[in-house]
């Protein structure tokens, strides 16, 4: 994904088209889309770092776009940077009353927009919103999602993802191929919910190789075996070709000495609302890893 993905929102192809050069020119993956509608499809499926929205648009306007992305789970903590030709205070106070985490009027210097996005996506990473590498959410924003379902009277079910034999993959197919599984394992919980879910289910992703879904009892079984079953049978391309023939990753540690593991596998932990009552949220993830370490696998 480069520096991160942008969604530009934008009716007006020239500048649409311009935008899209330009910051694919920066390393950035870029989303574009010329009405509503197709834009808050696109950022369901494919969670960007940051969405640069233009207000006017042929369907529904940008205001609508972000109060839509800001009450929905999934999409509440994106940035969104709205760039109109409008200037009048009200319209900026509109904007940002919002939600909206800035504001750029038309005509502006690319120079300028691409700082504002840069700075968009750098508080996100300080104040520890969403995860580098994946753009899951993290930190923060799970702690938050934690007490909220824990304070809910509406039944929920966590499924607590870790992804077994990583440091034998690291040792035969090198760092950057550890985030290439990690973007894989995440794409493959966003497709779980998008097919399966609803815009209230959560994913997000608790440290470099431990993965959350909170989603309802009854499509939890389902998208726990979807993300499992994928991730286990196809992680395997990921290797060397050599090893995949092999069937075995043979490795040599530090130490000089030999090792042999099996490929990557995720192990999943299951806690629900039903098991409660919690006295707080560190209880629910100390149960759901005590459950993962006990193997015992998907809810039914």
């Amino acid at each position: 994904m480069g520096k991160g993905r942008i969604m530009v929102v934008e009716d007006d192809l020239d500048i649409s088209k311009m935008l899209r050069i330009y910051f694919d020119s920066q390393g950035y993956e870029v989303l574009v889309a010329n009405r509503g509608n197709d834009a808050l499809d696109t950022v369901r499926k494919k969670l960007p770092n940051v969405v640069i929205l233009d207000i006017n648009l042929p369907d529904i306007d940008g205001y609508e776009i972000c109060r839509i992305l800001r009450s929905h789970t999934r999409t509440s903590y994106v940035p969104i940077i709205f760039l109109t030709q409008k200037d009048e205070r009200s319209d900026k106070i509109a904007g940002l009353e919002l939600g909206a985490d800035d504001y750029i009027t038309k005509p502006f210097d690319i120079e300028e927009l691409k700082l504002r996005v840069e700075g968009a996506i750098r508080r996100s990473m300080r104040e520890a919103l969403t995860h580098p590498v994946t753009n899951l959410p993290a930190g923060k924003l799970i702690e938050d999602q934690l007490k909220k379902v824990k304070e809910s009277k509406d039944p929920w079910t966590l499924l607590y993802f870790g992804i077994k034999n990583v440091t034998p993959f690291k040792e035969v197919a090198g760092p950057i191929a550890v985030n290439e599984i990690l973007i894989f394992l995440a794409d493959i919980m966003r497709e779980a919910i998008e097919t399966h879910g609803t815009m209230d289910d959560f994913a997000g992703q608790a440290s470099d190789h431990d993965f959350i879904i909170l989603t309802s009892p009854a499509t939890a079984p389902i998208m726990c075996k979807m993300v499992t079953e994928r991730f286990n049978s196809q992680n395997n391309v990921f290797y060397p070709y050599v090893i995949r023939e092999q069937g075995v990753v043979t490795y040599i540690d530090m130490d000089g000495v030999t090792h042999e593991s099996d490929f990557m596998k995720l192990a999943v932990g299951v806690v629900a609302s039903k098991d409660g009552p919690f006295a707080d949220i560190v209880q629910i993830t100390e149960d759901a890893a005590e459950n993962r370490r006990r193997s015992a696998g998907c809810p039914e």
